[in-house]
């Protein structure tokens, strides 16, 4: 019998790679023979670093940055060697939650880490990067983040404008004078799930300014001054397109890398599921296992799992998934190629002890080894 196993993590309890593990664990208990494929999986935010640098034999690389608020923070990033590709989460060097509640204001916040983490790869000698930038504290248009790779954004003194949105209003000239000179050589795969542009009613202050702290009038500033940075940044670089789609992302910073960088905007489960080479797996497998912590109707909605199931109907195979919970709605997945899903809770007990993760994939792998048991005793071995 052959097996894929790709699986999202269950956030708080196993990572992608772990709930693999004891997948195949469950399996093989039923079959030793069982040939088990165990491919990581993510949708491009949290977790997407850990799953493929385990995943893709890579390696993680901790650097001090500056932070969202200017003080330095501690990021991790992976790089895979083989390919010189790295892997980078934008929270991790800018993300909300490295900034208290009470300090959240985008006026202030910069991308500047983010530029230094793409610098430090570049001086490993990567030139592909996979990054994710979901989780922003940010509204500054990605400036800081170019900053930091050589671009001159200039006030009218001739000096780099400060950090944050509020740098924005004193823009007066962009310039690449002194950009990286290996950027030119970079290609970027942004995973990127919003459609939001870079102003106006959907723009990225008004919809995602209020969660980073921003009031009413901060909105209007903030809006009114990237719509400048914007036209000031076509006069310079044709590939300037605010009302594009996604280029609201991350306070802006889709449009920075739109614009400014060799990059694209994918969809986070797509980049995945190519970086991964999933497909290949699928080809002659007998049956494909997905799942995550929760399947729900939003699962349904192009989450993970159903990115792997319409990957495997494209070979007619039967597709499994796992869950630590499912609700009602989750019956929408069936409609997306999940064939049948079971929740792996065995029993009533509190949140605290389900999520620990000797439990979980001890649930895991005796859910699993119940479920083939039944598909043997259906010739399906």
């Amino acid at each position: 019998m052959k097996v894929v196993v790709a699986i999202d993590s269950f956030k708080g309890s196993m990572t992608s790679m772990e709930a693999g593990y004891a997948i195949a664990e469950g399996i093989r208990r039923v079959d030793a023979g069982a040939v088990v494929q165990v491919r990581p999986l993510a949708d491009g935010g949290e977790g997407t670093v850990d799953a493929l640098v385990c995943g893709m034999n890579g390696r993680m690389r901790n650097i001090v940055v500056t932070g969202p608020l200017g003080a330095p923070v501690t990021c991790g990033y992976g790089i895979i060697d083989e390919t010189k590709t790295a892997v980078i989460e934008m929270s991790a060097a800018a993300g909300i939650t490295l900034v208290a509640e009470n300090e959240r204001n985008p006026l202030h916040t910069t991308t500047y880490g983010v530029g230094e983490t793409i610098k430090d790869a570049i001086a490993q000698g990567c030139r592909r990067f996979i990054i994710g930038i979901g989780g922003s504290a940010t509204n500054d248009g990605g400036v800081g983040m170019l900053q930091a790779l050589g671009f001159g954004f200039l006030n009218k003194e001739g000096c780099q404008v400060p950090f944050g949105a509020k740098g924005l209003e004193e823009l007066e000239t962009i310039n690449d004078t002194y950009v990286v000179p290996e950027l030119a050589e970079c290609e970027f795969r942004i995973a990127c799930d919003v459609t939001n542009v870079l102003c106006g009613d959907q723009g990225c202050s008004a919809v995602y300014g209020p969660q980073k702290g921003a009031t009413p009038s901060m909105i209007m500033q903030m809006d009114k001054w990237l719509n400048y940075y914007a036209a000031l940044a076509r006069e310079q670089f044709p590939k300037a397109n605010p009302k594009q789609a996604g280029t609201g992302a991350a306070g802006g910073l889709g449009f920075a890398f739109l614009t400014f960088t060799n990059a694209v905007l994918e969809s986070g489960i797509k980049i995945v599921l190519d970086e991964t080479r999933l497909e290949e797996y699928m080809q002659d497998t007998d049956v494909v296992i997905t799942g995550e912590g929760r399947l729900d109707g939003q699962t349904a909605m192009g989450k993970a799992p159903v990115g792997v199931a319409g990957l495997a109907k494209k070979y007619d195979k039967p597709v499994l998934a796992f869950a630590g919970s499912v609700t009602k709605e989750a019956v929408k997945c069936n409609e997306c190629g999940i064939d049948a899903f079971f929740p792996i809770l065995r029993g009533v007990v509190t949140l605290e002890d389900a999520m620990k993760t000797e439990n979980a994939v001890r649930n895991l792998s005796d859910t699993v080894e119940q479920v083939f048991r039944l598909w043997c005793i259906g010739g399906r071995k």
